[in-house]
């Protein structure tokens, strides 16, 4: 099982953040990147769920500010990266570092963040990329790696068909690797005709040589 990240390596890089109103509302506490400054990886997910605030550690980066501390998620990305022998090698964070809650569906329900979100929250992602100078970037999902995209001024077409492709990011001096989001990571490994270990395979074949 993975290993609950050092407290001391959240990376706090402001003390508040206001730029989006609505997620000031919503959040308990701004889910910060953590993990190595010199990692090798860093790790983008999309933005920080409702957590768990009764669950013992594993509470979720809107209970202990540290992205991808949850549960689920956080826990099986870790896991996956440590099986790929990335486990102290990886620095992880947020596209969007706080909680979007959804109004509709009630309350512990996120939603997707919105464009303006993702962009107002951009500058702290690009800072922690020129921070760690990793070797690639690990984009989970649609929409970390619409984001990451957005920022070199380009376009996700389909994001299935991006899954393992590396693509330069000239901006940031390093190279995007999408791979799926872990929500949904045992949803579409049979859809796409992948194990586990062959999904583990795909994965290191598109960060070899990088």
């Amino acid at each position: 099982m993975a290993e609950y990240p050092d407290p001391d390596s959240r990376n706090a890089l402001a003390a508040t953040c206001r730029r989006c109103p609505a997620l000031v509302e919503s959040r308990e506490r701004i889910a910060w990147g953590n993990g190595p400054l010199d990692a090798a990886l860093v790790v983008v997910g999309e933005a920080p769920g409702a957590g768990d605030p009764e669950a013992d550690r594993w509470k979720g980066g809107n209970w202990t500010g540290m992205a991808y501390t949850s549960r689920h998620s956080g826990r099986k990305i870790r896991d996956l990266l440590a099986d790929l022998g990335y486990g102290d090698d990886c620095y992880f964070t947020n596209a969007v570092k706080c909680f979007p809650a959804s109004e509709e569906d009630g309350e512990g329900s996120n939603r997707e963040p919105t464009g303006e979100e993702r962009a107002n929250c951009r500058p702290y992602l690009h800072r922690e990329i020129e921070q760690v100078g990793p070797r690639a970037v690990v984009a989970t999902g649609k929409h970390a790696t619409r984001s990451l995209l957005a920022g070199e001024g380009r376009r996700l077409e389909g994001f299935l068909d991006a899954l393992f492709e590396p693509v330069p990011l000239d901006g940031l001096g390093t190279t995007l690797v999408p791979i799926l989001h872990p929500s949904y990571q045992e949803v579409w490994l049979s859809r796409l005709g992948h194990t586990r270990d062959s999904y583990l395979e795909a994965i290191e074949d598109a960060l070899t040589g990088l």
